[in-house]
């Protein structure tokens, strides 16, 4: 029987992204995914929910952490590869927005992911590169990793991500 000493609860804050789109609009892609790194800007919505977090940028690459929980839990009892995918979503389209110039956006094509092990509370942090193949002014193409805290290799992805020039 399942009683209330089983229950969990986690409560979430963040800043309207529409305040932050406004800032970082004049900002190169570079320029927000290190305002983002260092606290200069906030973390998107996504960001806080999922609990990602960068911790390292430069020019066509990115390093992020995220930190999985119960929360995170599909009905078998592994984190949902739900988590994974965006982790990687997240880190192969970072990498991506650093290349970019400011008011410039992009928007995946598209996103392979291969899950190679199973995820649990406990394998965090997870650490997820994204870094870009080959850039260019309408398709960006990059590929992504996440490791668990022992190294080893949890998903790998490829993307083609399409760029938005500004309105």
């Amino acid at each position: 029987m399942i009683t209330e000493e089983h229950q969990r609860s986690q409560t979430f804050s963040w800043v309207s992204p529409m305040e932050v789109l406004q800032e970082a609009a004049t900002m190169s892609g570079l320029e927000v995914m290190r305002a983002v790194a260092s606290g200069e800007l906030p973390p998107p919505p996504i960001a806080v929910l999922m609990q990602f977090a960068p911790v390292d940028v430069e020019v066509g690459k990115v390093v992020f952490q995220c930190t999985p929980s119960e929360a995170h839990y599909n009905p078998i009892g592994t984190v949902h590869g739900g988590l994974v995918c965006t982790f990687l979503d997240t880190v192969v389209g970072c990498a991506a927005h650093t290349t970019l110039p400011a008011g410039t956006g992009y928007t995946s094509i598209d996103l392979n992911v291969s899950y190679l092990r199973p995820v649990f509370a406990t394998s965090g942090p997870l650490t997820g590169t994204g870094t870009v193949v080959k850039s260019g002014s309408r398709v960006i193409f990059t590929e992504g990793s996440v490791v668990d805290k022992d190294g080893k290799l949890v998903a790998t992805a490829t993307s083609s991500l399409l760029v938005i020039a500004p309105r």
